[in-house]
């Protein structure tokens, strides 16, 4: 198992991706269908999930999951092709 520093750093980590997506998108550096905001976002869910699923955090963890499913579908939607 992890120690508890680990858990920190990993749920640290997390917060600190999805946290530089939203500060990036709302100086206007990414946008909400670019591959990076949505892989910071998916990467930092991520580790959120997988920690609130450790811990059995319900809220958290359908919180997390939902934020990194979300991310999924315009990191596969071709670059060229516009959003529906």
């Amino acid at each position: 198992m992890l120690s508890q520093l680990a858990y920190q750093v990993v749920s640290l980590s997390g917060a600190v991706l999805v946290l530089i997506a939203y500060a990036a998108l709302q100086r206007g550096l990414l946008h909400r269908e670019d591959r990076w905001f949505n892989l910071l976002n998916f990467v930092g869910s991520a580790l959120l999930a997988w920690i609130a699923i450790l811990d059995r955090r319900w809220g958290f963890i359908l919180l997390e999951v939902a934020w990194a499913l979300l991310s999924i579908p315009p990191l596969v939607r071709r670059s060229g092709r516009p959003p529906a």
